[in-house]
């Protein structure tokens, strides 16, 4: 095997498919757009104002907010937003900020998954209960383990 084949994986044998096909990359990409449209719509979910009104600041701050990081906002079609509702409580409100530098992103779909997602460096517990215990620490060291 030459070196080129072992850096893109093993050899599939003579007219072998590497690649996904059409039909399945739309299913694929029908099923994430499904998932966004879903958790986006969530209980949890905020627009800016009702995310402004909650955290007793101006829908323009709560936008400045957004541009910056400061707030976790997952972008929807026609530049609009959905915001979590718990990242307001405190123990979560301080920690957005550093835990956006500690991934290297404001991405607030990127932010969400990490925090939603179990992790084995925090015994199984999401990142977001861990932060809610106290471990913030212990966090941000998965966050920086996890960054690319």
């Amino acid at each position: 095997m030459k070196r080129a084949d072992k850096l893109i994986g093993p050899d599939l044998g003579a007219g072998a498919d590497r690649y996904v096909s059409t039909a399945k990359t739309r299913t694929i990409l029908a099923a994430g757009a499904r998932f966004r449209a879903e958790r986006a719509g969530a209980d949890d979910m905020l627009s800016v104002g009702d995310a402004a009104m909650l955290a007793c600041a101006e829908v323009v701050t709560m936008r400045t907010w957004i541009s910056q990081g400061r707030v976790i906002a997952l972008k929807r079609p026609r530049n609009s937003y959905r915001l979590p509702r718990w990242q307001f409580e405190p123990a979560l409100w301080d920690a957005i900020p550093q835990l956006g530098n500690a991934l290297g992103t404001t991405d607030g779909w990127v932010m969400l998954a990490f925090l939603e997602a179990p992790a084995g460096m925090l015994a199984g517990r999401t990142p977001r209960l861990a932060i809610e215990q106290g471990d913030i620490d212990l966090v941000l060291k998965a966050a920086l383990a996890d960054s690319f």
